[in-house]
């Protein structure tokens, strides 16, 4: 695909790159319009979107290198070409966004649960765009098929292996996200509990992901159970328990909370 928008010479500006940038400032115009129909401060939340985007990119590179250690394990890796082209493992930056989002949250005295629920539909768009970029620099692809929608990459700065079709995995989950994204933005609006939306998310995503992991031919995700499971299916399992959880247990929070009319 277009790994690369311009080159001159040693400077490159990756696809990656820019489209990433897209999806964090409409994730972030996203968030900032859902603050301001919930109440939140939205100064308060972008900087918290801020906080989130940053420790996000951290984590992503920091469990790339922990599932490939064979291959990052020193510096001269750490800083090539493929590892500053490749978008990380999003699950990593997830679960750094997270940590790092309640610690904000805290210390600002922000509403945890109905935050989260502003940002759901944001962390999707967001994650649209990046998944197109990942299409053109050609990292998290798929396993050969003979499909006739099958993504064949010749450019050699690609990620992908060349000259063979592949599932475009990137596109799959695009569309995944944006479905989410309509599916979310409906419900921040439509709400009838605080955590319903990135319970949601959690769900909804977790299920995607799993599956889609199947279809999956890049490395760096780990290896469970004798190959059976990937790391990454293993923490959608506990994201899909997660949202599962907040759905089934804050409705009940709030009927017990409900005066008796008795």
């Amino acid at each position: 695909m277009f790994p690369q928008i311009f080159r001159l010479g040693n400077f490159s500006i990756p696809t990656y790159g820019v489209m990433a940038a897209i999806g964090l400032i409409a994730g972030l115009t996203v968030v900032v319009r859902g603050a301001r129909q919930q109440g939140i401060d939205p100064e308060k939340a972008w900087n918290l979107g801020l906080v989130a985007i940053l420790s996000a990119l951290l984590g992503a590179k920091l469990l790339m290198i922990a599932t490939e250690w064979d291959t990052y394990h020193n510096i001269r890796a750490i800083f090539s070409i493929e590892f500053l082209q490749a978008a990380g493992v999003f699950y990593g930056g997830l679960i750094a966004a997270i940590a790092a989002c309640i610690w904000y949250m805290r210390r600002h005295r922000m509403p945890v649960l109905r935050t989260c629920d502003v940002f759901a539909p944001g962390i999707a768009l967001g994650h649209a765009f990046g998944r197109l970029g990942c299409f053109a620099a050609g990292c998290c692809y798929g396993k050969p098929t003979h499909l006739p929608w099958g993504a064949t990459f010749t450019n050699p700065v690609s990620l992908a292996p060349l000259n063979v079709a592949l599932h475009p995995t990137q596109i799959y989950e695009f569309l995944v996200e944006i479905a989410n994204f309509v599916v979310l933005s409906w419900l921040l609006r439509h709400k009838r509990f605080e955590g319903q939306v990135i319970g949601a998310y959690l769900f909804l995503y977790g299920v995607a992901r799993f599956f889609l992991e199947f279809l999956r031919d890049d490395p760096g995700r780990g290896s469970l159970f004798g190959g059976a499971l990937s790391t990454t299916q293993l923490i959608s399992i506990f994201l899909v328990i997660g949202g599962g959880l907040l759905w089934l247990r804050r409705p009940a929070l709030q009927r017990s909370a409900a005066p008796s009319t008795a």
